[in-house]
C-alpha cells in the first residue's frame, strides 16, 4: 500500500497559505508517495486543483484524514481535525506546542505522532527545513511595506521643483531573520535605517545591509540563536538609549519574539508619547503579545498622533511565495525518511527527535512538557 500524504484546506481565519505546492507534490510522487489534497486547498495561494497533476482531490477534510498516513498543515489542527485523524497518523506543521495543552492532550489520546516545525533544531543541517526563518523573511518584508504605506512621509529622499524632502528615518528593533529583511527592504526603499538587537554579534549583519547599529551597551545572547530575557538593570539601560532612538524615528518596526513565551514589551507608553506626530510603529510580534504598549492585535490604533499597527499572520499576505517556501521546508524535513514509497522514521536523527511534539501517547519534547505542565 503506497504512502499517502494528505493536505487539508486551512480553516484558520485569514489563512491563505497551503502546506504543499505542485512542484513539491511532484517530488513526493518521485519518492513513491501519493498526495491527497482537499478540494480548493491551494486556492488561497492561487493554485488550482488541476495544478497538482496526479494528486487525488478529496471532497472534504474527513476524506483526507481517512486516506492519509501523513498530514501536512500550516496552522495547528482544530480539535475536530485531530479527532478525524487515524491513530498512528504523522502530523507536521506549525503546532504552537507551548500554547495549547488541550490540543496536546488530544494528540496523545489519538496516538498521533506530531512534529512541530517551530521545534526544529537550529543547526546547519536543518537550515533548509527552517520554516520559522522562511516565514519570518516574508513577515519582515511585509512590515516594511506596511510602514511605507501608512507613514505620511516618503521613505526615499525626494527632489522636486520647489526643493528636496529628506528621507524617512526607520528604526528596526530585533535583527533576527525578520528584522534583517525589514532593514533590507526599508533601505531599498530609500529610508535612513537604524537597527538594534541585544545580541552584539548582529552588528556586522546590520551594517552590511546599509543600516546603523544602535549600541545600548546591553548584550543578551541566549540559547539556539535567540536572545535571552533581560534583567531589570539591563532593561533600564536598554530603555534609556532606545528612548532617544525611538523619539527620532519616523517609523519603528519591532520584531522581538521568543518562541513559546510572551513577547517582551520594548516600546513603553512613555516612549510612544515621546515620538513625533505622524510616526508609525509596526509590531510584528503582535501574535505573541506584542512589543508595544497599547498595541491591539489585528488593529491599528492611534495614540497621541502615533499609529500603532498590530500585524498578525503576515506571511499569509504573500501566500504564493510563502507557501512555496514553506512547502520546500516540509519536503526537506520529510523526504529523507521516505524510502521506496514507505515512511521510515529514524529516531536517532537529532532533527527528528528535536522537533517531535507527541509520539506513542506522550509529549516527547521535554521543554514543551515542562511548560504545559505549568499551565
Amino acid at each position: 500500500m503506497p504512502l499517502v500524504i494528505g493536505v487539508p484546506r486551512e480553516t484558520a481565519p485569514g489563512e491563505k497559505r497551503v502546506a504543499i505546492v505542485p512542484e513539491m507534490a511532484k517530488k513526493f510522487k518521485s519518492l513513491g508517495a501519493e498526495v491527497c489534497i482537499e478540494r480548493n486547498a491551494g486556492a488561497g495561494a492561487l493554485f488550482r486543483d488541476e495544478d497538482f497533476g496526479a494528486a487525488s482531490v478529496a471532497a472534504n477534510p474527513a476524506e483526507v484524514f481517512a486516506r492519509s498516513q501523513i498530514i501536512l498543515k500550516v496552522q495547528p489542527p482544530t480539535l475536530d481535525e485531530v479527532r478525524f485523524m487515524t491513530p498512528g497518523t504523522v502530523l507536521i506543521g506549525f503546532l504552537h506546542p507551548y500554547q495549547d495543552g488541550e490540543r496536546a492532550k488530544l494528540l496523545c489520546e489519538q496516538n498521533i505522532t506530531s512534529f512541530a516545525v517551530e521545534l526544529i533544531p537550529r543547526i546547519s543541517r536543518a537550515q533548509s527545513m527552517d520554516a520559522l526563518s522562511t516565514q519570518a523573511t516574508v513577515a519582515g518584508y511585509q512590515c516594511a511595506l506596511i510602514a511605507g504605506v501608512i507613514s505620511p512621509k516618503f521613505f526615499p529622499m525626494i527632489t522636486y521643483a520647489a526643493g528636496t524632502l529628506r528621507p524617512a528615518r526607520v528604526l528596526v528593533i530585533g535583527a533576527g531573520v525578520a528584522g534583517l529583511q525589514a532593514i533590507a527592504t526599508a533601505h531599498r526603499l530609500g529610508a535612513i535605517v537604524e537597527a538594534y538587537d541585544v545580541r552584539p554579534e548582529t552588528k556586522e549583519q546590520v551594517e552590511s545591509l546599509g543600516a546603523r547599529f544602535v549600541d545600548t551597551g546591553v548584550a543578551a545572547v541566549g540559547a539556539g540563536g535567540y536572545a535571552r530575557e533581560l534583567t531589570l538593570d539591563e532593561r533600564m539601560a536598554q530603555q534609556e538609549k532606545l528612548t532617544r532612538a525611538v523619539a527620532q524615528a519616523d517609523v519603528v518596526i519591532t520584531t522581538a519574539a521568543i518562541p513559546g513565551k510572551r513577547s517582551p514589551v520594548i516600546i513603553t507608553e512613555d516612549m510612544v508619547r515621546g515620538m513625533k506626530q505622524g510616526a508609525v510603529i509596526v509590531d510584528m510580534a503582535a501574535d505573541s503579545g506584542g512589543n508595544v504598549a497599547g498595541m491591539r492585535p489585528g488593529e491599528t490604533v492611534v495614540v497621541n498622533g502615533v499609529s500603532i499597527v498590530g500585524t498578525v499572520n503576515l506571511a499569509s499576505r504573500m501566500s504564493v511565495h510563502a507557501s512555496e517556501m514553506y512547502a520546500r521546508n516540509l519536503f526537506n524535513f520529510l523526504s529523507p525518511f521516505i524510502k521506496d514509497g514507505q515512511l521510515m522514521l529514524d529516531w536517532n536523527d537529532e532533527i527528528l527527535t528535536g522537533s517531535a511534539f507527541t509520539h506513542e501517547g506522550t509529549i516527547r519534547h521535554e521543554g514543551v512538557k515542562k511548560v504545559l505542565e505549568g499551565i
